[in-house]
């Protein structure tokens, strides 16, 4: 047998090859988590769209009129369909597909990347501390490069509560963008930015963080094996808790990127302003308001984006990643 010296201690070939092998396992290549995050997070919004729509809506009632437009997410469902038509639901899907494009694409893109560098060469995962510092990081890439499309997206399915001559009637998503940068400049599309940012830090800790310890904690319960319904249950629990916690702040983004001027002066100053004003003006559960088609929204998202990105993972290793 082959052997080699090295630092004064004799190693074979044989043995430090077999060492080599027990190093951590052929990852997908770095690019390919991008495009895996990107793809499941578009899928999750084919369904979810719908609910999107409501939840914007419900979180502009009551901005510039004297009273609320929708009592509850089931009156704002009945509203819409009554007065716009049931396609009405789906008004701003450009914008969120490409919403998911950037956003997703890049949150899933480096925390899945960050995870697997992370980990232990035996593939011992992070900690959950630093689940939680992954998914902050993610998250305020995330935001940073997905602010234009969200913008486009809160415009695009808030038009059909504005009064026909108010209306700005972007035609899809890259006419919106267009608009926006020609008529207000391109900063605007970039409008919100912060709390988009600290939103997602709160989700992405949140919701990444805790799919991750959730599926470990089921796992060694010995009840669950790696498959959809474990997906399915760490998904759903991570919804929950990134709904109570990202409510107030998407609430704040929401109007924030909605809002017109008045006077030549913003409607709001920033994310404390529109939290302070909220408050003040509707009470302190209004922080919640539209929990039910948020959750509704969040959670099925939550769940499909996960299940997609595991099924798409595993395709790509069952197809693309074949041992020679």
């Amino acid at each position: 047998m082959e052997k080699k010296i090295y630092g004064g201690v004799v190693f074979s070939l044989e043995i430090v090859t077999m060492a080599k092998e027990k190093e951590k396992p052929k990852d997908i290549p770095g690019y390919m988590k991008f495009i895996i995050g990107g793809g499941a997070g578009m899928t999750g919004t084919l369904f979810v769209q719908p609910l999107d729509l409501v939840k914007n809506r419900m979180q502009l009632s009551g901005v510039g009129t004297a009273k609320k437009e929708y009592t509850s997410s089931f009156d704002a469902i009945s509203k819409i369909f009554r007065t716009e038509g049931p396609l009405a639901f789906y008004n701003g899907l450009s914008a969120g597909l490409l919403r998911q494009a950037t956003y997703s694409s890049t949150r899933l893109g480096v925390y899945t990347w960050l995870f697997s560098y992370m980990s232990s060469p035996d593939g011992t995962p992070p900690t959950f501390l630093k689940k939680t510092l992954m998914g902050c990081l993610a998250g305020l890439c995330g935001a940073f490069v997905g602010t234009p499309a969200e913008v486009a997206l809160i415009r695009m399915t808030a038009d059909g509560k504005l009064p026909p001559e108010e209306r700005r009637n972007y035609a899809n998503v890259f006419s919106a963008l267009g608009r926006i940068t020609r008529e207000e400049g391109i900063l605007t599309l970039w409008r919100g930015v912060m709390p988009t940012m600290g939103r997602a830090v709160v989700v992405n800790a949140v919701q990444l963080a805790t799919y991750s310890q959730a599926k470990e904690m089921f796992m060694k319960t010995g009840y669950f094996n790696e498959g959809i319904f474990l997906h399915f249950c760490s998904s759903m629990l991570s919804g929950f808790f990134t709904t109570i916690a990202s409510l107030p702040l998407d609430i704040a983004k929401t109007r924030i990127q909605n809002m017109k001027m008045h006077e030549g002066k913003p409607e709001y100053r920033g994310t404390f302003d529109v939290i302070y004003k909220l408050t003040k003006n509707e009470g302190i559960f209004a922080l919640w308001k539209g929990f039910t088609p948020y959750f509704a929204r969040i959670g099925p998202h939550t769940v499909l984006t996960f299940i997609f990105l595991e099924q798409y993972t595993n395709l790509y290793k069952k197809y693309f990643m074949k041992e020679n």
